[in-house]
């Protein structure tokens, strides 16, 4: 299981800018992004895999444009269970707190992309320990 892809936005319901490492910042998220904050939807997870399942749908996506912080290969993300805890690189730790998402109308990237599987596939998480995190960073489950 490894990181794949980190993107951060400063506006919600964009498409994320694609860097090579982020800080995960404790109890708040990716240091300059919009979703980062007080509350249980910290950093978001996608698995490759259900982007390029997207793509060979003939939509014309890669890593950041379904709005994803991170992601990530070998993950099966809807089969993990609420409440478990991943260490992401060497010191930053998540622990799972929502997987999918209600979306209350169609965002930018539904337009821009044809469709959007951040609701369907995407996970969520709350930060317990912050730190730098890197593409090819190693993630390990913990619980």
């Amino acid at each position: 299981m490894k990181i794949v892809s980190i993107a951060f936005s400063p506006k919600k319901g964009t498409r994320k800018t694609r860097v090579d490492h982020a800080v995960v910042i404790k109890d708040h998220g990716l240091d300059g992004d919009a979703h980062a904050g007080e509350w249980h939807r910290q950093v978001s997870f996608l698995a490759a895999e259900s982007i390029a399942r997207a793509r060979s749908q003939g939509l014309e996506v890669s890593f950041g444009d379904f709005a994803e912080n991170i992601a990530t290969e070998g993950i099966d993300w809807l089969t993990v269970a609420l409440g478990t805890q991943f260490q992401l690189g060497e010191k930053a730790v998540v622990e799972i707190t929502q997987i999918g998402k209600e979306c209350h109308k169609k965002c930018a990237i539904y337009y821009q992309a044809g469709d959007c599987i951040m609701p369907r596939e995407g996970v969520f998480a709350r930060v317990l320990e912050g730190g730098v995190i890197r593409v090819g960073d190693v993630i390990r489950r913990l619980q």
